[in-house]
């Protein structure tokens, strides 16, 4: 799964202020739980609005001493690595579309973090792509995260 960094500090009115280092994201909560999911909700935006702009995506961040992170949802991080996957093969929507037969509509909604799309449809784009996907199931981390 997607992790990125956050920063976490009191702000001078009550609440929590959260930024990070892996992108230009400042937000806040009334405190650390509601202040990490609106950090996950504003990443999660924000990546939406890279992938339509075909842009760069960080990688995932590793635990340097991070004091919180946000993890990303399961669908999301399919999602952003199959936009990779795609960037990294130097293909198209369209030579996607092409490999799989499906309607452009259907395509671009495995792209669209918003839409949630069939497991079955994200693992045929990568079979596409020449890729697989692993799942690792693992302990949960008591750090400080939202999911």
């Amino acid at each position: 799964m997607l992790r990125y960094r956050l920063k976490l500090e009191p702000d001078d009115n009550g609440t929590v202020l959260v930024t990070s280092p892996d992108f230009p994201v400042v937000t806040y909560g009334v405190d650390e739980a509601s202040a990490l999911r609106h950090a996950s909700e504003a990443i999660e935006l924000l990546l939406a609005s890279m992938i339509e702009a075909r842009g760069n995506i960080p990688p995932s961040s590793v635990d340097h001493g991070a004091s919180a992170f946000v993890r990303l949802p399961l669908q999301t991080t399919l999602k952003v690595e199959l936009y990779r996957t795609l960037r990294a093969a130097g293909l198209s929507r369209a030579d996607l579309q092409r490999r799989l037969g499906w309607q452009r509509e259907s395509i671009d909604r495995l792209f669209r973090l918003d839409h949630n799309s069939k497991i079955e449809q994200l693992d045929a784009a990568f079979r596409a792509l020449g890729k697989t996907v692993a799942v690792d199931v693992q302990d949960a981390k008591p750090d400080m995260e939202a999911a």
